[in-house]
């Protein structure tokens, strides 16, 4: 225990993002691409007259930003990158060794059988 006073810290590496986290961070997201399409849509009125090809891209990239603003959000939350393991494996046992006579080159088998 430390000296200070203060408790032991421990560090949780494998845990998910919390959800109040999660759910600022998918808002962020959705946010800043429906400003990319405000502008986009802007961009494409405005050059409309002057730009034509650049004024359709915008304009196209203004009519499908939403639906893929949308699958964004709505992705979920992410996965963990690595959970611990539940599995514990269990104790391996020794194999059953070679008898000695068998080692030392004798092809008795044991108890008298041959």
């Amino acid at each position: 225990m430390p000296k200070d006073g203060g408790s032991e810290v421990f560090r949780i590496t494998g845990a998910r993002q919390g959800l109040a986290d999660d759910v600022r961070g998918r808002q962020r997201r959705y946010i800043i691409s429906m400003t990319v399409r405000t502008l986009s849509v802007i961009a494409a009125a405005v050059l409309w007259n002057v730009e034509r090809h650049v004024a359709i891209v915008a304009l196209a990239l203004g009519i499908l930003l939403p639906y893929v603003a949308v699958v964004i959000a709505n992705a979920g939350r992410e996965t963990a990158p690595s959970l611990p393991s539940t599995f514990v494996p269990a104790p391996v046992r020794p194999a059953l060794g070679v008898p000695e006579a068998a080692a030392d080159g004798d092809t008795e088998r044991p108890y008298g059988r041959n």
